[in-house]
């Protein structure tokens, strides 16, 4: 016997002081990642104690909004609540500056690992990853 149900989840996300610095500078077109003082690696969105060495980030790192693509899925399945014509590319990108990918939507009508991106940044601003559109071809 089969039992399709549907399962929901409702939450809310509550921004920590490292997120809330890297939406505060996405709401001014800026990307910043935090730099480990002892493995010197980059993290975007910043995390406030490095994964690798257990020791708190001190340093906020301007990165550019360009990077390279490391891996990417066509997503051709909908949910609710995402208003994206299908399919879409939800791609990995290493910002330059940055050690870390930063996962987002990449517009572009094909993608090959390696490719070259810049975000395309929304007119009007707000500390939302929303307020960038995606990232295109560079």
């Amino acid at each position: 016997m089969r039992l399709i149900c549907p399962v929901r989840l409702d939450y809310r996300v509550r921004a920590g002081r490292e997120l809330a610095r890297f939406l505060a500078g996405i709401a001014e077109g800026r990307i910043i990642g935090r730099r480990c003082p002892s493995c010197r690696k980059v993290y975007v969105p910043p995390h406030g104690c490095c994964p690798t060495c257990g020791v708190p980030t001190t340093e906020d790192v301007p990165v550019a909004d360009t990077g390279t693509v490391t891996t990417f899925c066509i997503v051709s399945v909908p949910f609710e609540g995402l208003a994206l014509p299908l399919p879409y590319i939800y791609a990995s990108v290493l910002l330059d500056g940055a050690d870390t990918p930063f996962a987002h939507l990449l517009r572009a009508p094909r993608v090959v690992i390696g490719m070259r991106v810049r975000a395309e940044w929304a007119p009007e601003r707000a500390p939302t990853l929303e307020s960038i559109l995606g990232f295109v071809p560079a």
